[in-house]
């Protein structure tokens, strides 16, 4: 377990050229050519969903016009990690290149997650979920604390507070969140409330669009113990969407009518999920 310095200095100072989306001259002459198979992706890597669509769409520009900006990595055994530029690298995979251009620094752990959070940060690529498990990892395996993150990251510290509350969510509403079917400001006010009521006003909320405040009002009004209106969903159907939701590793949506018919909804991004649904169905 690391403690990190009190005064260190704000991540990116001096390394901000290296995570853009655009090479600078100084960039350009740091690269070298690196075996793309010598390459390993990056253990703290804070994104965990890619756009299947918009890496498609990236393997066919660098098919077109080669990696314009390198990739970052650091040593490791015989190899490398990358600390950032993930999809260009996998891009460069199906793209089927032999090298990559990559700058290679030796960082430390430490350094290789805020520079992987930080990248994706500026690119707006992680979910409010993601952020909030990154942080947390910044606290709980390098003993930050929430103020340190927000400087190390360069955010408010009430962001990081409110990111890392959202880890509290039953898991099929962090999935909708990863996802960005519920955004930061519907799923925030669910925390605290009891599963059941936290997953119907999730759906409810998917299903008719509400806003933030919306979702402030419903989840207030069901948070207080005055609130006679009571959710018009079984108990026990919530229970089974959860179970289902929690197997297959996507969200499941169970409607029932009063006689007995209904209809079950798997949710998927990709041609992936879909592939993975089929191989769970036919076992």
């Amino acid at each position: 377990m690391k403690t990190p310095q009190k005064n260190r200095p704000a991540l990116g100072r001096g390394l901000n050229a290296l995570l853009g989306d655009k090479p600078t001259p100084e960039v350009l002459a740091q690269a070298t050519l690196i075996s793309v198979a010598k390459i390993k992706p990056n253990k703290f890597q804070p994104r965990s969903n890619f756009d299947q669509e918009e890496l498609s769409a990236l393997t066919e520009s660098i098919r077109r016009d080669g990696v314009l900006m390198p990739i970052l990595i650091r040593p490791q055994g015989d190899g490398y990690e990358l600390i950032a530029g993930e999809r260009r690298w996998r891009a460069s995979q199906l793209a089927k290149l032999k090298e990559i251009p990559a700058v290679v620094r030796d960082v430390d752990d430490l350094q290789a997650l805020e520079l992987a959070i930080v990248e994706n940060e500026q690119r707006d690529d992680l979910s409010a979920i993601e952020s909030g498990r990154a942080y947390k990892r910044l606290i709980d395996d390098f003993n930050y604390t929430q103020q340190q993150v927000a400087e190390s990251i360069g955010v408010s510290r009430v962001q990081v507070s409110n990111l890392i509350r959202l880890l509290q969510l039953p898991e099929p509403i962090q999935m909708m969140v990863e996802q960005r079917k519920l955004t930061m400001g519907n799923a925030r006010p669910l925390v605290g409330l009891e599963t059941t009521t936290a997953l119907e006003l999730a759906k409810v909320c998917v299903e008719k669009g509400w806003s933030s405040r919306q979702m402030e009002r419903e989840a207030k009004k069901a948070a207080s113990p005055f609130h006679k209106e009571k959710i018009s969903v079984d108990s026990d159907i919530i229970a089974l969407e959860d179970e289902l939701t929690r197997t297959l590793g996507l969200p499941v949506s169970l409607k029932t009518k009063k006689d007995g018919s209904g209809e079950l909804k798997i949710t998927y991004q990709d041609k992936k999920g879909l592939d993975f649904v089929l191989q769970k169905l036919r076992k």
